[in-house]
């Protein structure tokens, strides 16, 4: 009896989940360009490199601020040696005046002033302690304390710059990635609006064939084209879920093309509206112009440090010790001033200095080069936006003069007064216009990245 119940409850439980995956639509995630973008920033190795240099940087810069404070160290030693580390030989009779021996041999028994006329051997310092605390504050160091901590806020400036910069190869890959499968959906698209124009035209060529009035060659060129088109159908499908697959690794999704993306329809008036700039404004806000700046700063900062290394440096401290090296504790404090002057070090120095000049000159140069070319590229980027602009209302417009030569063909086709090539060849034309479109939709989208990107908004 059980056992029955248990099958009944198997199939009433099978006939739900029947139901349930067999009529229920199944929904796929769809992302927007703006999701993927910061799923990519979030997930995407290159940014987390960045951002782990940006916290080293800053561990440095905090490094290079402790060297304004005192080096405090402490010491110790403790020694047990084999015999005193000074040993003498004292002979009584040779410090003792000779007024002083006669009034002691007056009256000092005769043995121990026999004992005062041997050498007596004094050993000390056999074994010890010594300990000591000193803290030393630099007064003047050529300038290597103020100029180290200028240069590793440089680098903190350049590491936050070079993720900027990693931000933008992210956004522009991922952009670039998102407007590829654009296409292909709409690629896609455009074929089954060809499938389904091909499948009318195929029906009334079958009953015009069967009503003997065109040549059954006719059936046969349109029944070539959809295998074409289907062939096309597959390529596209498989191309749309490489790019699925590669766009879901880059921004960290799952593995896996059951997804979909959403856009709205592109707006070609955008490029009027884009923000004006003049090239020599605009450049400061280039995170490569202020790289090039952070480098020519960062080689005048090593310039100033190589020429503080070889100047005198001086410094001030104090200290407490301790010692029990004759046998008692002893302790004491001190105060104490030193400086370092290097000589010899001037004979590889001064060349270190000037190979240090010949590296921010360098720096300077190629700011200056590599500027031109960033203005050149800003207005490169405005013209290609240009361009892609037209390049998009070019193929709208052969978009819809294909579609009216479609239309006038199966017109003219229906009437008998053309042939099935020249049908076909109407069609074929329209699904290139569709396709140019769509390329020319992903390419204006690419362009205006690179223009705001090109111009620091």
């Amino acid at each position: 009896m059980e056992k029955k119940i248990i099958n009944e409850v198997g199939k009433v439980t099978g006939i739900l989940l029947f139901y349930l995956f067999t009529f229920l639509p199944l929904t796929a995630q769809t992302y927007s360009l703006q999701q993927l973008k910061d799923s990519a920033l979030h997930h995407n190795f290159a940014i987390r490199k960045a951002r782990y240099d940006i916290d080293a940087a800053q561990q440095q810069r905090r490094e290079a601020f402790t060297k304004y404070f005192p080096n405090v160290s402490a010491t110790g030693l403790w020694f047990n040696a084999n015999k005193g580390m000074a040993e003498t030989t004292i002979n009584p009779s040779e410090i003792i005046p000779q007024s002083l021996g006669q009034v002691l041999a007056q009256q000092m028994p005769p043995q121990v002033l026999a004992d005062l006329a041997n050498p007596i051997s004094v050993s000390m310092m056999k074994n010890g302690t010594i300990g000591g605390v000193t803290a030393v504050q630099p007064v003047f160091a050529g300038g290597q304390i103020i100029n180290g901590n200028r240069l590793a806020k440089v680098g903190e400036r350049v590491s936050r710059l070079q993720l900027q910069l990693s931000e933008n190869e992210v956004e522009k890959t991922t952009e670039q990635y998102f407007w590829q499968l654009v296409s292909l959906q709409e690629k896609m698209k455009t074929i089954e609006a060809v499938e389904a124009l091909l499948a009318d035209i195929a029906k009334d060529v079958d009953v015009a064939l069967k009503a003997g009035v065109v040549m059954r060659n006719d059936l046969l060129q349109v029944q070539l084209r959809q295998n074409d088109v289907e062939s096309q159908k597959l390529t596209l499908r498989n191309a749309t879920s490489v790019v699925k697959l590669l766009l879901a690794q880059y921004c960290g999704l799952q593995g896996s093309d059951a997804w979909n993306v959403e856009y709205s329809s592109v707006d070609t008036t955008s490029a009027d509206n884009l923000s004006p700039f003049t090239p020599h404004s605009s450049l400061p806000n280039l995170p490569e112009y202020q790289l090039l700046t952070q480098q020519v700063r960062a080689t005048d900062l090593q310039h100033k440090m190589e020429v503080g290394k070889n100047l005198p440096s001086i410094g001030v401290g104090a200290g407490y010790n301790y010692h029990n090296l004759l046998d008692n504790n002893h302790t004491f404090g001190m105060i104490f001033a030193t400086i370092s002057v290097p000589i010899s070090d001037w004979w590889g120095g001064s060349h270190a200095i000037k190979r240090k000049k010949i590296e921010h000159e360098k720096a300077q140069e190629q700011l200056a080069d590599n500027s031109q070319l960033l203005m050149i590229r800003m207005q490169k980027a405005q013209n290609d936006v240009e361009e892609a602009r037209q390049q998009l209302d070019i193929a709208q417009r052969s978009i819809e003069q294909a579609e009216e030569n479609l239309r006038l063909n199966r017109n003219f086709y229906q009437a008998g007064t053309s042939k099935m090539s020249d049908l076909l060849e109407a069609q074929l034309l329209y699904q290139q216009a569709r396709d140019k479109q769509t390329d020319a939709l992903a390419n204006y989208h690419n362009k205006l990245l690179e223009y705001r990107q090109a111009t620091g908004q």
